[in-house]
């Protein structure tokens, strides 16, 4: 199958399941908008309302397409790519580890049809995920289906660890009135005992230290019950846990020193320690917070 029948089939897949999801309604938009929409070519965009024409779930009034009927199992393709949902985690996952890698940097340009392709998702997922993930002013549209990643400075770091240790202090302080049958006192120990263990080997292999940074206040922030608590993490992993514009001069020494500071929250609060365990979360997030400050005004 040539690359552009690959892509028109998708289009029709995608654009079945808009229908079917009511994402687009009738009557349809413009043949302009649905092409910035799905970062299609208008060439593409007439293909794909010719075929659910001749399909019969749109209907051509003017200038203009309505549905017809919703869509059925026999009006697309056979699955040439994910679901929606599906991709959408996917294509989440796979942004934030481009910044973990350095891959996206403050200051790079990229397009969203770039990373479609690299993702092998649909470039709705990856609109849409840009124009949410743009409300955390760390990326900027340069023009259409073209985007900048951001700086912040020192203000943007001081507002959002407010927001960290307000949130993080209130999950530790419900994370000490769990009941002893949680499982997440379990999950707490394991967590210690794999800190204790890569004490041992954090020299050489400290850059596996944020996935169990993340682990650790991921787990904390659990004890809140409280879906805003987990949407808050994605941009705190991203700043905080991936190092987004820190230098890594000293990516050693910081992580061997929050890997103790963890084991000292993590012994407190399975000690049921209170007063211990909530001085070692606030003194780990003054050393994080200094650490990025630091940085900050040594790079801006």
């Amino acid at each position: 199958m040539s690359r552009s029948q690959n892509l028109r089939q998708n289009v029709i897949n995608q654009m079945l399941e808009g229908i079917a999801k009511r994402h687009i309604r009738s009557p349809l938009p413009p043949q302009a908008a649905l092409a910035e929409m799905f970062n299609i070519s208008r060439t593409t965009v007439r293909h794909t309302l010719q075929h659910l024409h001749e399909r019969g779930v749109l209907d051509k009034v003017e200038d203009t397409y309505v549905i017809a009927r919703d869509p059925g199992e026999d009006d697309g393709f056979n699955a040439l790519a994910p679901p929606i949902d599906q991709q959408a985690i996917q294509f989440e996952q796979t942004f934030f580890n481009l910044i973990n890698q350095r891959q996206l940097m403050p200051g790079d340009s990229f397009s969203e049809l770039q990373l479609a392709q690299q993702v092998k998702a649909s470039p709705v997922v990856v609109r849409e995920f840009l124009l949410r993930f743009m409300r955390y002013d760390l990326l900027e549209p340069i023009k259409r289906g073209h985007w900048r990643m951001k700086k912040f400075d020192q203000q943007y770091a001081e507002n959002l660890f407010e927001l960290r240790e307000m949130l993080e202090t209130h999950a530790l302080t419900r994370f000490l009135n769990l009941p002893s049958q949680d499982e997440r006192w379990i999950q707490a120990r394991d967590l210690l005992d794999r800190h204790r263990a890569m004490r041992d080997t954090i020299a050489s292999n400290y850059r596996h230290f944020a996935a169990l940074d993340k682990e650790m206040h991921t787990l904390i922030l659990s004890a809140a019950n409280n879906p805003f608590f987990n949407q808050s993490l994605e941009i705190i992993s991203v700043i905080f846990h991936s190092h987004y514009q820190w230098d890594e001069a000293d990516l050693k020494q910081r992580n061997i020193v929050a890997l103790e500071e963890h084991m000292a929250i993590l012994t407190a609060l399975i000690s049921r320690q209170d007063v211990e365990a909530l001085c070692a979360l606030h003194s780990h997030l003054g050393t994080a917070k200094s650490s990025m400050i630091r940085c900050i005004r040594q790079y801006n």
